[in-house]
């Protein structure tokens, strides 16, 4: 990881130039500073969860999109001819580049943008601002379980994302597990709206979950680890006629019991990246200001220390939510 020096870009028509105030390091980005990211297309500028203000705005843009602005960042692209794009699912469209893993990312002083990603926030900080792409993929996955308030929700993972997915299944009514490794983040978790939580390295997970759910088990599984014990759980461990939602990449081979799958009738869905309605639900809960931003925020680092922040997060990944680079 260097620190470079490269051109400032000028808002051409339909366009809008960014100054950067706040990126984030993501999960993908880690991957990638590991040389384990199998979607980077290298060299890469990282980044794409934004907190930044409109600097200018080239012609044909919107009146609504004006200097001085607080916005966030829609950092993915679709083509509009694919599968996907044809059903309306844009998020999952077949030749998506997001900024920071097939294009550059937004990791630099200035970036300019179409204005349809461009997404006003203003009564958001810059900072709130960088928290919310990965807390709109959480989001997504609520969506795509079709949660409501009669389901038990049970998210196995309590990073930025697994985060996103109990708060928004909280909001719905739902009944909220959360399971994690780390008492800290589980701790965390119910501030967040969690109503019990699960070490699943120190606890019995089957019995409690039995205990928790009068003996059925929860109706969705939010699977926000990718790993291949995680993706096994959550097969095992949801209802019958359940659903399971796969939002993590397992780095390895999953074997499953697939009778599981026909015996429990079970819906089993993949979540990928989020809808632009995904970025407004959390935009309105970040306003209502009861997030717990500072607890979220693990370390801020200025360009020049990027990669001293990077390499303590490799030494010890599962003590990190998330780490904001601060233009």
């Amino acid at each position: 990881m260097d620190l470079v020096d490269i051109v400032t870009e000028e808002p051409r028509a339909g366009e809008v130039l960014l100054s950067m105030k706040y990126v984030g390091f993501c999960g993908s980005d880690l991957s990638t500073y590991l040389g384990r990211n199998p979607m980077v297309k290298m060299p890469v500028v990282p980044g794409h969860e934004v907190g930044a203000v409109i600097e200018r705005v080239g012609e044909g843009v919107p009146e609504g999109l004006k200097p001085g602005m607080v916005v966030t960042v829609n950092p993915y692209t679709n083509c509009g001819k694919c599968a996907s794009c044809r059903n309306g699912r844009v998020n999952a469209c077949q030749h998506n580049e997001t900024l920071g893993v097939q294009r550059w990312g937004a990791m630099r002083e200035t970036l300019c943008l179409p204005w349809e990603k461009v997404i006003p926030a203003s009564q958001l900080t810059p900072r709130e601002c960088a928290l919310v792409e990965p807390m709109s993929v959480g989001f997504h996955a609520v969506s795509r379980a079709q949660v409501t308030d009669i389901d038990v929700v049970m998210v196995i993972g309590c990073g930025m994302v697994g985060m996103g997915a109990i708060v928004r299944a909280s909001l719905r009514g739902a009944t909220v597990i959360a399971a994690d490794i780390d008492d800290e983040k589980l701790a965390l978790a119910r501030q967040m709206g969690a109503t019990y939580t699960v070490n699943s390295r120190t606890e019995d997970v089957h019995a409690l979950l039995q205990e928790m759910t009068g003996g059925f088990g929860p109706d969705v599984v939010i699977e926000a680890v990718g790993s291949a014990p995680t993706y096994q759980m959550a097969v095992d461990e949801v209802a019958f006629t359940g659903r399971v939602v796969c939002i993590g990449y397992a780095k390895t081979e999953v074997s499953f019991q697939t009778k599981l799958f026909v015996q429990k009738e079970l819906d089993i869905r993949g979540s990928r990246n989020a809808q632009p309605s995904d970025f407004r639900a959390v935009i309105r809960y970040m306003e209502r200001k009861t997030c717990p931003v500072d607890r979220l925020i693990s370390l801020e680092a200025t360009p020049e220390k990027a990669a001293e922040a990077m390499q303590q997060w490799a030494e010890n990944p599962g003590k990190v939510f998330r780490i904001l680079v601060s233009f």
